[in-house]
């Protein structure tokens, strides 16, 4: 039995991690912003809402959007916007670091502390373009991730602090982007995660894997 912490409970792969969670018997703490007014875009309210938490086996950033105020992602870099932008980095980015900056707290020393990031994140992969700001939100998430493992290291030294994928999951997030793309069940990729969380040890830590345990490029 874990102790499980999960941010962004309320949406699709959230609640999906805290069902699947709980169906092993592990003890789930879910926060999200409809529940518990946990907005990962507010500084005061991620420090409120972690104060006196932890520690935890395994902590779960599950927040994200990709389409945010009606802003679609863009399909050429003439439609770039700073605030369409700004708002990506806000809550794709900047609100993942706010959370890691409680990590020391909120992990146990061999724990996991897993963000949810995306395979376009990733520069080495990007082939076709499009979607400026939601890849470079990912993109510097991802760099948060890797240099708060390095930190992570010096303190919980069996922790592993990694990026995951969760490939393409139907879910309203995703919804009007599909297309001909295969995706899963938030349940399914529920039970791939915590499959690729279950085999990650301190070895792992930094690094950024995919739904099925593959290293996605940096």
């Amino acid at each position: 039995m874990a102790e499980v912490l999960i941010l962004g409970a309320s949406g699709g792969i959230g609640a999906a991690l805290c069902a699947t969670h709980a169906a092993r018997g592990d003890v789930v703490t879910g926060l999200s912003r409809s529940g518990d007014g946990f907005d990962v875009t507010d500084p005061a309210s991620v420090d409120a809402a972690l104060a006196g938490l932890g520690p935890f086996d395994r902590v779960i950033v599950a927040t994200g959007a990709l389409e945010i105020a009606g802003a679609a992602p863009e399909k050429t870099i003439r439609a770039v916007t700073a605030q369409a932008m700004a708002d990506q980095f806000a809550v794709n980015a900047i609100g993942p670091a706010l959370v890691l900056a409680h990590a020391h707290q909120l992990l146990k020393p061999d724990g996991i502390f897993a963000v949810l990031s995306a395979r376009v994140g990733s520069i080495g992969d990007n082939r076709i373009g499009g979607w400026i700001s939601y890849r470079s939100a990912k993109a510097a998430v991802n760099q948060i991730v890797h240099t708060a493992a390095i930190e992570l290291a010096r303190t919980h030294k069996g922790a592993a602090v990694v990026a995951l994928h969760p490939g393409t999951v139907a879910t309203p997030f995703t919804e009007k982007y599909l297309g001909r793309h295969p995706s899963v069940s938030p349940d399914a990729a529920a039970g791939n995660l915590l499959a690729v969380m279950d085999g990650l040890s301190a070895d792992h830590t930094g690094r950024f894997f995919d739904w099925a345990g593959k290293e996605v490029p940096w």
